[in-house]
């Protein structure tokens, strides 16, 4: 009797094991319910991605669209100065930048800070206040005239349409900016920057319109000027009112 009772005994446990390889159902149809959102096409999370996605590249370009820059904005030139003080030497920033619209106005600003971001933002926040306008006929100037300021002297002549812009330096950036594509000049003294951007800002406001010429002299201006330079000249004023 007691014989029977412990192999009874023995045997439910040995009932009660499983193999240790076997899965549950759930087990195995655990990953397949995950995956059925994520790497097949038909699943719903692709889809979703997909909205997202159109939504973000329809955003980027209305960004791009808003942020585009009102004015042509060029830096000239940075340079690093320093001023000597009891404690040693004391380091910042200027920086020479023009600003135009392209469509004939134009100014030029001068910023100095301790760090290059700022002076460059001082300076275009001077070149806005300081534009004017630049008379032009058609893409280029009336007539020639020489700027001169401290010792340098820039020489500005007007050029016939393909010509380019034949300069360099500031002189050139400050002609692109104001949207003078054909001329010719030259810069006749010292190189110094800032000089020969206060001489060419200098040429340009001395520009002489054919009105003023003509009315100066008591006589009409189709008397004194050329028709193609007139008529190239009346459309460039006719757009810039239009504007």
């Amino acid at each position: 009797m007691t014989t029977d009772q412990n192999t009874s005994k023995d045997a439910a446990p040995a009932q009660d094991k499983k193999p240790s390889g076997a899965k549950s159902p759930a087990g195995r149809q655990g990953p397949k319910s995950q995956d059925r959102g994520r790497g097949r096409p038909g699943g719903g999370g692709g889809d979703r991605g997909r909205g997202r996605g159109g939504r973000d590249r329809r955003d980027r370009r209305d960004r791009r669209d808003r942020d585009v820059p009102e004015f042509d904005e060029r830096v000239i030139t940075i340079n690093r100065v320093s001023k000597v003080v009891k404690g040693g030497r004391r380091f910042s920033f200027t920086a020479l930048v023009a600003v135009g619209d392209g469509k004939g106005r134009v100014g030029i600003g001068y910023g100095k800070a301790k760090e290059v971001p700022a002076a460059i933002q001082k300076a275009f926040e001077l070149a806005r206040k300081d534009m004017f306008d630049v008379p032009m006929a058609g893409q280029t100037i009336i007539h020639e005239v020489i700027g001169v300021q401290g010792a340098s002297r820039v020489m500005l002549k007007p050029a016939a349409p393909g010509t380019g812009v034949i300069a360099g330096g500031a002189v050139r950036q400050i002609l692109e900016a104001a949207g003078v594509n054909n001329i010719l000049s030259k810069s006749l003294g010292s190189a110094t920057h800032i000089n020969v951007a206060k001489a060419t800002v200098n040429a340009l406001r001395g520009q002489l319109r054919p009105d003023v010429v003509a009315k100066a002299r008591g006589k009409r201006a189709e008397e004194i000027f050329p028709p193609a330079l007139l008529a190239a000249y009346n459309s460039s004023e006719l757009a810039r009112t239009k504007v």
